[in-house]
């Protein structure tokens, strides 16, 4: 069994406990990554010789003392859309194709303090701008449980190396569920923590009130430990929170006894699939057999958040987009006439159609005349949401829903109906637009074997009872891997597109 099999946490106590190296654990995640990158291509870029480095780094620190936590000399892969200083960061877009940044994401910072040893930089959707990691300039994604479907998205990259066992961990951004969906599609767990928990400096933006990092892992506990690490009050971060506690494995109990779950029927109506309906009420009756109580109630304003969510993502994106102009850095176009030219030129040739189509958007609800009647509309849709949410708490400590309404679709096919490919994120971007915690947890599979995710969402700052119930839902079943070993992977695979 290869290393990268271990979860996280378990691969840590064999590297201090020294039963592995630090250097063998990362020379075992890039050999992973290379018998099973040619069909997967969960990377946009590996980079052998600073992990390489890095591990004799953390191996010397571990050695003296000096890194003693459970996540020391673990490998890990990152979002290709927080900075890495020295690292290529490219967010999947022709036009950052060669930016090297000066400085690391402060998450990314706080990872590497706790001993974590990045092996690389995961693929997404063009500036996390979509649901299935097809939006790539650099090829899509396959998602390992079946090759011939998406991994999600946009974090689809960070969730694939995870299920295919190329790394021990990674992180995933999520602006409208990107770090849900995806987990949900590639039977791995993934948490969106309550927004301003994790600093966004450093994070490339996409839209900046709904943006917050988090981890993919194979377990609840790795998911507690790893934003244990990179969870800090960050005073270049303006929209950071400076908490109480940041002790989140104190939450992994088998004991919901008494946990109230509310199940939205607005989330449980027309458009989901069957069998993921059936495996995330399977969720509900495990949980009430441990104790806690499920009651069925209305959530409302569900209807609205979709196109309340694309309203305000795509100005936010309109305006965060517009720096990449050419000029500073990134791309610029080869050949132009003036100033204007050259704006217009780098802008239309680096970026992807699905990202142009969001610019666009925004543009056009930001723009005098129509401000008003969709930009405002759609931030008091917001508040109202929040609102709903706030009601559902009174009443309940935690939500219960899909993570997504089907299994993984195919390839191909939500790219050729972009409305289709919106209202794929029904169940997740409500979290968002709140600003609340969800996590994302594997409960069965369905007829062809795909991987169904449940998603529990929980009041602000109260990622504790959520990790709770999740732990003590993951005790009752055992983990099940991706079926697919590294001969399969050579067999069914074809190049990446």
């Amino acid at each position: 069994m290869s290393l990268m099999s271990l979860t996280a946490v378990e691969l840590g106590k064999k590297i201090r406990a020294g039963e592995v190296s630090v250097t063998e654990a990362v020379k075992e995640a890039l050999a992973q990554a290379e018998a099973k990158e040619s069909s997967v291509h969960a990377y946009v870029s590996l980079n052998p010789d600073y992990a390489l480095e890095r591990a004799e780094q953390v191996q010397k620190q571990i050695a003296d003392g000096t890194l003693t936590g459970p996540l020391a000399g673990v490998p890990v892969a990152i979002k290709d859309n927080m900075c890495t200083k020295g690292i290529k960061t490219t967010c999947s877009s022709r036009i950052l194709e060669n930016f090297v940044p000066p400085y690391s994401a402060q998450a990314v910072e706080n990872l590497e303090r706790a001993g974590a040893v990045i092996i690389g930089k995961t693929n997404m959707d063009e500036f996390a701008m979509g649901s299935t990691t097809e939006t790539s300039a650099f090829g899509v994604t396959r998602n390992p449980w079946n090759l011939e479907h998406v991994p999600g998205g946009s974090s689809g990259g960070s969730c694939a190396a995870v299920a295919a066992e190329e790394v021990s961990f990674s992180l995933g951004s999520d602006t409208g569920g990107s770090i849900r969906q995806p987990s949900s599609f590639c039977g791995v767990t993934g948490i969106k923590p309550t927004y301003g928990t994790v600093s966004r400096y450093g994070l490339i933006a996409y839209g900046s009130s709904l943006d917050q990092i988090g981890p993919v892992a194979k377990d609840v506990t790795d998911c507690a430990a790893v934003l244990e690490a990179i969870a800090s009050y960050d005073p270049k971060d303006s929209t950071s929170v400076k908490r109480d506690s940041y002790d989140f494995t104190g939450a992994l109990q088998d004991d919901v006894k008494g946990l109230r779950i509310g199940i939205p029927r607005d989330y449980f109506g027309e458009g989901l699939n069957p069998e993921v309906k059936e495996a995330v009420l399977h969720v509900a009756r495990v949980l009430e057999e441990k104790g806690a109580v499920a009651e069925e109630f209305d959530l409302s304003l569900v209807q609205y958040a979709i196109p309340a969510y694309y309203v305000i993502a795509s100005a936010e994106a309109s305006s965060n987009l517009a720096r990449f102009d050419g000029v500073k850095y990134g791309y610029r176009t080869a050949e132009y006439t003036d100033l204007h030219n050259m704006y217009k030129k780098t802008r239309s040739e680096g970026f992807g159609p699905e990202v142009k189509r969001r610019i666009m958007l925004g543009s056009f609800v930001l723009s005098s005349g129509y401000y008003d009647a969709y930009y405002l509309k759609a931030l008091r849709t917001k508040a109202l949401i929040k609102q709903a949410f706030d009601r559902a708490f009174e009443r309940f400590d935690m939500i219960l829903a899909p993570a997504a309404p089907t299994t993984a679709p195919k390839l191909g096919e939500s790219l050729s109906d972009p409305i289709q490919m919106y209202l794929g994120d029904i169940y997740t971007i409500s979290v968002n637009l709140a600003g609340l915690p969800g996590i994302t947890v594997p409960c069965g599979t369905d007829h062809s074997g795909l991987p169904i995710g449940a998603q529990l969402i929980g009041n602000c700052f109260e990622e504790k009872k959520i990790l709770r119930a999740a732990y003590a839902f993951e005790q009752s079943k055992e983990y099940i891997r991706c079926p697919l070993s590294a001969a399969d992977f050579s067999k069914q695979g074809g190049e990446e597109e």
